[in-house]
């Protein structure tokens, strides 16, 4: 599927240009032991795409709500997913989490009922959540793209350029300590990273004030079984990263 303040920049664009002053250095990989630090994620304009492989664009404001997001992304057109979907999927749960997981897009059942994660992938979700201690009424669950690419096909650039600004303000709005993304989509929106999901899955990244944590999709996970250890791995070192960061 705009006073302006300073962004959390998780990592720095290979095709910016040089500025003045040094670097914004790249994401730092962590090992899972992290400290808690207090959240001041700030959302960034709309106005600005954003690049598949760039770091999130300037912020807008910090003091919006999930309700005045929803209101202004209103019954979106701003790409082509509009004309094939039936239902926004705009994200669902705690509006003060702790915790938000990204994932890539809404599937069909999404699509058809207007709520994240409720198909088989949704279900592999709820189980992890449960084998860890965590409720899904806790968290905050959303996508890179609001609405259904048809055939349930990657989100295109210019779908996520529309997309990603909501996506960041969602985020900037629940003031999460971690942030979990589900699949590589998420993952490079998100943080900007270009390895392999395979090679950062279950490391801690800085973002902003926070964390962030990139783990496997549970769709990719049904059909690869043998992933499922790895993702409930990565699941209990969210469930680590709670108990000792709060």
């Amino acid at each position: 599927m705009t006073s302006t303040a300073a962004a959390p920049r998780p990592a720095a664009s290979e095709a910016a240009k040089p500025a003045p002053s040094a670097p914004t250095p790249a994401p730092t990989i962590m090992a899972a032991a992290v400290t808690n630090v207090p959240v001041t994620l700030v959302p960034p304009t709309s106005a600005q795409a954003l690049n598949l492989f760039e770091a999130p664009p300037p912020p807008r404001r910090a003091t919006e709500t999930l309700e005045e997001i929803r209101t202004d992304l209103g019954d979106c057109q701003r790409c082509k997913l509009a004309k094939t979907r039936k239902h926004i999927v705009f994200g669902e749960g705690n509006p003060h989490a702790a915790v938000v997981f990204i994932g890539e897009g809404p599937g069909a059942d999404e699509d058809e009922q207007g709520r994240p994660f409720v198909g088989r992938a949704g279900q592999l979700l709820n189980r992890m959540l449960q084998a860890v201690g965590l409720k899904r009424e806790e968290v905050y669950i959303c996508n890179v793209v609001k609405c259904r690419p048809p055939g349930n096909r990657p989100p295109e650039k210019d779908e996520v350029e529309a997309c990603s600004p909501f996506l960041f303000r969602q985020v900037a709005a629940i003031k999460p300590r971690l942030i979990c993304c589900l699949g590589a989509p998420a993952m490079r929106t998100v943080l900007g990273v270009k390895e392999g999901i395979t090679r950062v899955r279950g490391r801690f990244f800085d973002y902003g004030d926070a964390k962030a944590i990139v783990a496997f999709h549970p769709a990719y996970v049904l059909r690869n079984p043998r992933e499922e250890k790895i993702l409930r791995e990565d699941f209990e070192k969210i469930r680590d990263f709670l108990k000792t960061s709060g």
